[in-house]
């Protein structure tokens, strides 16, 4: 063996698939093994290879778990398994390879029975006399003969435990990776367009921008690269799934992280955001640090900051308001850009805003969409009234002459 050109492969194979190059020599040794119980082992045999990159060297033992009496099942047990693992109407199908194939760990842990096996299991008082320390639930290890001759099918089954374990590496180092990266922003070049579904290249693997996740009138194209929001990334039998979105709210956050400093030193809060994709959408942003202007960081100077956002979202408006503690002030705020005259706070959750008569379709906007938005970002239910400030103070006096008479009434003259 080469070693110079075997380390350089394993180094090769590690950049190509993204996995440490010791879960590649980890595989080879896997497969090494397989190998070995294939031509010179026995079924049920755990049989372990150690390969040294200095020299090319292998070392194989086998492993058995050290049981005693209480470990094992009873022929009794064993009888009332087998008729358990029976399918009714006569058809035999014994569960033989789930008792068979009993986790070394559990059985160790006193949490499961194994079914006894030669190959498998040995005797405490056998293991006693090979390593007279050894106790029950630990593992005797046994050295086998080196072999270096392997036939075709020994050959082909390595083979293809190198392939299945360097695939299942290359899933698990891909779904670390994205799952780490779920709710950040990432960039991808849309690689095609299969009906209503996006798949986009990010890296590594592909990710899915399903229809619900695009922004309406937003069209896609091969080639075209595109910031997006990783929403969810699920294991799958067929490996990772990388959802991705275009129409999530927190993507216009994260898009002012990139753009405003303050934002991404915590300086300036987003604290919260109302969103239609495409259209329009609102963010609330405060700041606690003195002499910080937090809409103003975020519009930047000549709008430069805002407009990279918008640009990047195809156009769509955003509205930046001054979130406020105080839910008149805050919803008077969610308004904008229409002025705003007083705000009633009322039962339920509701809360009425009374406007000039000439900021009413301002203040609603259209299709009731600024209203809404502004509903959406504050969490109130708000009704817009029409109104002039005379009317309003008018109002105003009402609401306070029947409070001064209730209160006369409450104290009666003494006799």
């Amino acid at each position: 063996m080469d070693i110079k050109n075997f380390t350089s492969a394993i180094a090769q194979i590690a950049e190509e698939k993204g996995i440490s190059a010791e879960k590649v020599l980890e595989t080879i040794e896997m497969a090494i093994a397989a190998a070995y119980k294939k031509d010179y082992g026995k079924k049920g045999q755990i049989i372990h290879a150690k390969l040294s990159p200095e020299t090319g060297g292998v070392q194989f033992w086998q492993v058995k778990l050290v049981v005693d009496k209480k470990m094992i099942y009873s022929e009794k047990e064993l009888a009332a398994l087998q008729k358990i693992s029976f399918v009714p109407e006569g058809r035999e199908k014994l569960k033989e390879e789930k008792i068979e194939e009993e986790n070394f760990a559990k059985a160790a842990a006193g949490k499961e029975k194994v079914r006894f096996n030669p190959e498998r299991h040995v005797m405490i008082e056998e293991a006693k006399k090979i390593n007279p320390k050894i106790k029950a639930g630990e593992e005797l290890q046994t050295i086998l003969t080196p072999r270096e001759d392997y036939g075709r099918i020994a050959a082909q089954t390595a083979k293809q435990v190198i392939l299945q374990r360097i695939r299942e590496a290359e899933k698990e180092s891909i779904f670390s990776e994205y799952k780490s990266k779920e709710g950040e922003i990432i960039s991808g070049i849309v690689q095609r367009v299969e009906g209503r579904n996006v798949f986009i290249d990010i890296g590594k693997t592909l990710g899915l921008l399903i229809r619900e996740e695009q922004v309406p009138g937003e069209f896609y194209r091969p080639g075209q690269r595109l910031k997006i929001y990783v929403l969810n990334v699920d294991e799958t039998p067929k490996g990772p799934v990388v959802l991705l979105s275009r129409a999530y709210p927190k993507i216009i956050s994260k898009l002012f992280e990139l753009e405003v400093p303050e934002i991404s030193s915590g300086q300036v809060q987003i604290k919260s955001i109302a969103r239609e994709p495409g259209s329009r959408s609102k963010i609330a942003v405060a700041t606690e640090a003195e002499g910080v202007d937090p809409i103003g960081s975020c519009v930047g100077q000549r709008g430069t900051r805002v407009m990279a956002v918008i640009n990047e979202l195809g156009g769509e408006k955003i509205d930046i308001i001054q979130y406020s503690p105080k839910p008149e002030e805050y919803v008077a705020n969610a308004l904008s850009p229409a002025k705003v005259l007083e705000v009633k706070i009322q039962p339920k959750n509701k809360a009425l805003a009374v406007v000039p008569e000439d900021q009413l379709s301002l203040a609603i906007g259209k299709d009731g969409q600024n209203v809404r938005l502004a509903a959406k970002l504050t969490g109130w239910k708000i009704d817009v009234k029409g109104g002039t400030e005379e009317e309003v103070q008018a109002e105003e006096k009402k609401e306070e002459k029947p409070k001064k008479e209730k209160t006369k009434r409450k104290k009666p003259d003494k006799i």
